[in-house]
């Protein structure tokens, strides 16, 4: 029950939850019990004298159950490691974070700065190691990834994304020079982290711009694949029809696509050095301009940072494109929109997968702190289970029975083969012999707070035979600090999939307005100027006033009113309010 890492799974809800069904069993026994003694006390002249049912038994403590399961996870060792080693791509991605340094506690505390992961296109994770520091300390990292693809006889990735690094003016980079090994091995940039960079040049995140501002800047990267396009709206068109909702526009097409859709259906591809150079400068210059104010004149743009942080960003255009004669998308499936057949991608481009995957690690120890030994023990179950929740994407075919015991599925498949003539689970079976030489091989390759210790001559704290008298190795957990998180997975807004702008992100700009919603490219609605503004509001006999005489106004126009993105200044506060009220009214 323990080893799930999901919503509300810590030790205290399941000791808390054995106290409650041990306490409804002993109940249902003293119920039994009394129940039957109950007949001689009508039957009887001399009222009888009955024994006390027994006590309810007292639960080993969670402290107790945390040790047995460190030590369930510290038995299978070999075997965990294994299945998280065995795992292989051919594009990785590498990423860092620090968030689940600051649960390690005892003698551990304070002792790692980072949590270095990669991944691969599937959304597995091949290596996650903690580190006194980035830089040289991951050389140890990549030369057993290196010699695990040696080992294996696996072809060597073609691509890795990393979030720094990327290049160099003086021989290869950092990257490239850690990965020496892989010739052909080509390190891009990604693109996500690319764009945030250009975060540092606005005045503020909260300007009512500055979507709109990344929306376009994603557009100048990117250009969508028409085919694919196409066919989306085709398939939205046929949606909206059968809602018989009236006269279907092209602009009503558009703003009916989201981007989790454009997402799943449509490939993209990057416009390539010059064109991409070219659209992110005029996007600029567009607004670091008097067009890149809002109603208050307040710039999104502050014109020093962002033409430093272009010029420092200009020289990576060449890192953030697609490699050439590489697929970067897997078709993993087709669905039925509004009577057209879709394809279903996933995109391999860019390391957003381990951002959703460090969202989930900080979570796999559950609570606020853990020992070295239970962090440890923590970190690589959680590391396998999530491998073998995405085999899925990996490996094509029927979902497979959620068991992730590698032993118990290869008796399993074995018996199949004799009796039935077949595998049992054809999806991923994993034979002996090689689950047997990974275990042989690459067991011995450091994973979580075994690198650690290895940079600074620690060792793994014991966990002890008898957990009765386990005090100093196992923290107390208090309920109230208790933040038991699990890895459902997360939808996370890519900020890098363009919305559907003309093919020049900067097309027509000055005849439109700026301000306006990047999916809807609708204009927010602007609050009236003075109170002549405002439909009359007299009525005789205090009836209400019909509905023409307030401005013909959607459900979704009242929205966009009530959430208008700008600023206001005191006395426009009160009409705009008094405007709200109104169209409440009517509606």
């Amino acid at each position: 029950m323990m080893r799930e890492r999901t919503m509300g799974n810590s030790v205290t809800q399941l000791y808390k939850k054995l106290q409650e069904q041990h306490s409804e069993a002993w109940m249902q026994c003293v119920l039994q019990y009394l129940t039957a003694c109950e007949p001689f006390t009508r039957s009887c002249v001399v009222r009888p004298v009955f024994a006390e049912p027994p006590l309810l038994p007292a639960l080993p403590k969670p402290k107790w159950l945390l040790a047995i399961y460190a030590r369930d996870v510290l038995e299978r060792l070999n075997e965990v490691k294994a299945k998280i080693t065995s795992t292989f791509g051919s594009v990785l991605k590498m990423d860092s974070t620090k968030k689940i340094t600051k649960k390690l506690a005892g003698a551990a505390a304070g002792t790692a700065a980072w949590c270095t992961s990669i991944g691969n296109e599937h959304g597995q994770v091949l290596v996650s190691v903690l580190t006194a520091s980035e830089g040289h300390a991951l050389d140890l990292m990549a030369a057993g990834l290196m010699r695990r693809y040696r080992e294996a006889r696996e072809a060597p990735p073609k691509i890795m994304y990393v979030d720094r690094d990327c290049c160099s003016q003086h021989g290869p980079c950092r990257v490239k020079s850690m990965f020496a090994e892989w010739d052909g091995l080509q390190v891009r940039l990604d693109i996500w982290h690319f764009m945030r960079r250009f975060a540092a040049g606005v005045t503020t995140e909260a300007h009512p711009l500055y979507d709109n501002f990344m929306a376009r800047l994603s557009t100048c990267i990117f250009e969508w694949d028409a085919e694919d396009v196409a066919a989306l709206r085709r398939a939205k068109e046929g949606e909206l029809a059968a809602k018989r909702i009236g006269h279907i526009s092209e602009e009503v097409v558009k703003t009916r696509i989201t981007r989790r859709e454009l997402a799943l259906h449509c490939r993209r591809r990057t416009r390539g050095v010059a064109e991409t150079t070219r659209l992110i400068a005029a996007l600029i210059r567009l607004f670091d301009s008097a067009g890149g104010k809002d109603p208050l004149g307040v710039p999104l743009l502050d014109h020093e940072r962002i033409q430093q942080v272009w010029k420092e960003q200009e020289k990576h255009i060449s890192c953030i494109q697609d490699p050439e004669d590489f697929p970067l998308y897997i078709k993993t499936g087709t669905l039925k929109k509004g009577g057209v057949e879709l394809c279903c991608y996933r995109c391999a481009r860019g390391s957003t997968s381990l951002e959703s995957f460090h969202l989930h690690l900080n979570r796999f120890i559950p609570g606020t702190s853990a020992s070295d030994a239970h962090f440890q023990a923590y970190l690589l179950e959680g590391l396998m289970r999530w491998n073998d929740d995405r085999m899925e994407d990996a490996v094509k075919g029927a979902p497979s029975l959620h068991c992730y015991g590698s032993a118990l599925k290869e008796a399993v498949d074995q018996l199949s083969q004799t009796v039935l003539g077949r595998s049992w689970d054809e999806r991923y079976p994993i034979p002996g012999a090689i689950l047997s030489f990974f275990c042989f091989i690459f067991v011995g390759e450091l994973l979580g707070m075994e690198y650690l210790y290895r940079q600074t001559g620690k060792t793994l704290t014991q966990v002890l035979q008898n957990p009765e008298e386990e005090d100093r190795l196992v923290e107390e957990v208090n309920d109230e600090n208790i933040q038991d998180e699990g890895f459902v997975e997360e939808i996370i807004e890519d900020i890098t999939v363009p919305v559907l702008y003309e093919d020049d992100p900067c097309h027509d700009l000055e005849n439109r307005p700026l301000l306006m919603d990047p999916q809807t490219q609708a204009s927010t609605p602007q609050a009236p100027a003075s109170l002549a503004d405002l439909p009359s509001t007299s009525h005789e006999g205090g009836q209400r006033p019909a509905a023409s005489v307030l401005p013909s106004t959607s459900q979704s126009d009242v929205a966009q009113v009530r959430h208008f993105n700008g600023y206001f200044n005191p006395s426009s506060m009160s009409l705009y309010f008094t405007y709200v009220a109104l169209v409440d009214l009517d509606q």
